[in-house]
């Protein structure tokens, strides 16, 4: 596979990274690039804590050793889509008219071009093995990290995650839930509908990677450029698509490529980029001191929309 004589720099827009891959800036050709194997993953869970529960459907294709993702709206993907999608040239899928098609094989095509790593800019996040509450939960912290922690009172939150509201609730953090679905929370705060709407009225976001399927990316990610606001992605949808954007209004990114935290109970691990000074230390794996950073002891410690996933991003 050819490589990019040099790191592109950061894309100015989904739509902008779209058009640079297709020019074959991030290395091989995707007009010569096929994608080999394409499977859906379907999933509902209730947690034995919980009073609901959530439906996830993922839409995932293979380019050579590396999995592209893309969660969408249970019973939305036609069928026949990963028939679709076998054997089709990169560049074809990445031209679908469906955006979920688009994103797995962006995701697919930047995964095997950029894996995650410390080379990339990725600092790993071990989970512990366990329950699928557990393991959520070890995410929620791993994800809340990433947020300006000490300067954040209020953060939007696109696509409820019940163990990341759990998490800011436990730091005494307001939230502002948002979702496609509406609704309320599992503590019976209302759910609002349009994440737009919400932006004025707090100081971080946290947000779904997929929010990339459902075209809602764009607004949120243009929000934060020119506000100056932390953007924390949590991203199964796009994992290796979201870290291109830090930088580039995009503040932080946990990362979480296919297989998902909910489909073993063994030990996993997450990729974290950008972030707060508390996401970089000692103690986590990959995570390098920056010079001019305060040591670990000397840091003061503070305990639209996605459809409703519960788990998925």
């Amino acid at each position: 596979m050819s490589r990019p004589r040099s790191v592109p720099g950061p894309p100015g827009a989904l739509d902008d990274l779209l058009v640079r891959v297709r020019a074959g800036e991030f290395g091989a050709d995707p007009n010569q690039e096929r994608v080999s194997t394409a499977f859906c993953t379907v999933q509902a869970v209730r947690h034995a804590e919980r009073t609901t529960g959530y439906r996830n459907e993922v839409l995932s294709v293979r380019l050579g050793a590396a999995v592209g993702s893309c969660a969408a709206e249970p019973g939305t993907l036609p069928a026949d889509i990963i028939d679709e999608c076998v054997g089709a040239r990169v560049a074809d899928l990445l031209a679908h008219p469906l955006a979920p098609v688009r994103i797995a094989a962006l995701d697919a095509y930047l995964m095997r071009a950029r894996p995650h790593g410390p080379e990339h800019g990725a600092r790993a996040y071990p989970l512990p093995a366990g329950s699928s509450l557990t393991k959520s939960r070890a995410r929620a912290r791993a994800v809340v990290e990433l947020l300006p922690l000490a300067r954040v009172r209020t953060v939007l939150v696109v696509g409820v995650v019940n163990s990341l509201l759990e998490r800011l609730r436990t730091l005494g953090i307001g939230c502002v839930p948002c979702d496609f679905e509406g609704g309320r929370t599992e503590w019976g705060e209302p759910i609002h509908r349009d994440a737009e709407a919400e932006l004025d009225g707090c100081d971080a976001i946290l947000a779904s990677g997929m929010t990339l399927g459902n075209d809602t990316f764009e607004p949120l990610r243009a929000h934060a450029a020119s506000t100056g606001k932390p953007l924390v992605m949590f991203a199964q949808t796009g994992s290796a698509i979201l870290p291109h954007f830090v930088g580039a209004g995009v503040s932080a990114v946990c990362a979480e490529p296919y297989p998902f935290f909910w489909l073993d109970g063994g030990p996993g691990v997450v990729y974290r980029y950008g972030g707060s000074s508390a996401a970089h230390r000692p103690g986590d794996p990959g995570a390098a001191h920056r010079p001019g950073e305060p040591s670990a002891a000397h840091r003061p410690e503070r305990t639209s929309a996605a459809h409703r996933s519960g788990g998925a991003a």
